[in-house]
């Protein structure tokens, strides 16, 4: 019986997703299960470990206080961040029997959307806008406060989690009185556990890419790593190469606590859901690790799976860590007690030895990994 002939490359990739063979972290609670769902749409497995918990609205004194705050003495300017955050305060003023007071007082003020989501909700509680940000960004507000001025102002500056340091700042150097609604605050979850798994994963680079939605999410990740935070960096520092793990932030203000520490971040053009799950499956492809054997073979490494000859498998951890750092190695014979360095925790040299036969046979290919008497083994590559 004669054997069919292999797929060509472009056939595999029409069957492959763009995101088959890669693990990527969500680290949002907000939408965290939509972000997955889309992710996983796209063939990536997805690890979901929240870095923050958003306190409930009716539960937030510091809400509730701010509210009772602006209803006693109105605001002069009211800056409505997210269409979201904007209904949440109103719901909770509504919840707490103040809906009527706050809309009165808002209704004398004049307001600024820094987005049409913003804007939605502004006009759905029967309000008018005075101006809406063209780019829908922060920064774009600010300006505008800044050519018009807001000396001897009241400014009600509604928050979605993050301190909106450049809009408090802003105010007060233009001699106004800034007031912060912190809708949405958000604290560390009741269990890191899950983030704690996802620290090590990082660490470990078993993780091909991390989601960030917000500086918040970013800051509590760096902070519940804790003594890890240096290895944690060093991974996302690392290249496509090393197998560093990708950040991908909504934005630059939400890459900013990482950007600080010397990693960078891809982005998309508009800070949307969409074009973050857009941007990563763009992205991950192209750090896929292309190598020619000496046998006519080839192979590429596609976070956890490997094509031989464009056809996928996939390999648990110990094998894909061999994988890797043969790859790294770029034909180079590796010892075992280096190899050991890439194996989880507690794994022995012949736990090297075993996830070499593994990765062997996975994918039926023996001559891929050529074993170098007494010194280790080495990716048998094309010179």
């Amino acid at each position: 019986m004669v054997a069919a002939p292999a797929p060509s490359r472009e056939a595999v990739d029409s069957t492959l997703a763009p995101l088959t063979g890669y693990t990527v972290a969500v680290t949002a609670q907000r939408r965290a299960d939509e972000l997955a769902t889309l992710l996983e749409r796209r063939g990536a497995r997805t690890v979901v470990a929240p870095t923050l918990r958003i306190v409930p609205l009716p539960d937030d004194e510091a809400l509730r206080a701010a509210t009772v705050e602006l209803i006693r003495e109105a605001p002069d300017l009211v800056v409505a961040t997210t269409g979201i955050g904007f209904r949440g305060w109103l719901e909770a003023a509504e919840g707490w029997g103040m809906g009527d007071d706050l809309l009165t007082v808002m209704g004398r003020a004049r307001i600024l959307c820094r987005g049409p989501k913003a804007l939605g909700a502004v006009r759905a509680a029967g309000l008018t806008e005075e101006w809406t940000a063209p780019s829908e960004t922060g920064d774009e507000v600010v300006e505008y406060l800044r050519e018009r001025g807001v000396n001897g102002q009241r400014v009600a500056i509604q928050l979605h989690g993050d301190p909106a340091e450049d809009f408090i700042q802003t105010v007060r150097d233009g001699g106004g009185a800034a007031v912060a609604v912190p809708v949405y605050r958000w604290t560390l979850p009741t269990d890191i556990t899950p983030v704690q798994r996802l620290v090590d994963a990082i660490c470990a680079r078993r993780i091909d890419a991390v989601t960030f939605t917000s500086a918040p999410a970013a800051n509590a990740l760096l902070r519940i790593a804790g003594d890890q935070a240096a290895d944690m960096l060093e991974a996302f520092r690392a290249s496509a190469e090393d197998n560093g793990v990708l950040s991908v932030s909504v934005g630059p203000i939400t890459a900013a606590p990482l950007t600080r520490l010397g990693v960078e971040s891809v982005q998309p053009q508009r800070a949307r859901l969409g074009a973050l799950v857009r941007t990563v499956a763009s992205a991950l492809p192209k750090r896929s690790r292309k190598l020619q054997l000496a046998t006519g073979h080839s192979i590429e490494l596609r976070g956890h799976m490997v094509l031989l000859d464009d056809q996928p498998f996939q390999l648990p951890p110990a094998p894909m860590a061999v994988i890797r750092a043969l790859a790294s190695a770029n034909g180079k014979v590796l010892s075992r007690a280096e190899l050991l360095g890439h194996l989880p925790r507690g794994a022995d040299g012949h736990a090297v030895e075993m996830a070499v036969t593994r990765l062997r046979d996975a994918v039926h290919l023996r001559s891929c990994v050529e074993t170098v008497i007494k010194r280790g083994y080495r990716l048998n590559l094309e010179v």
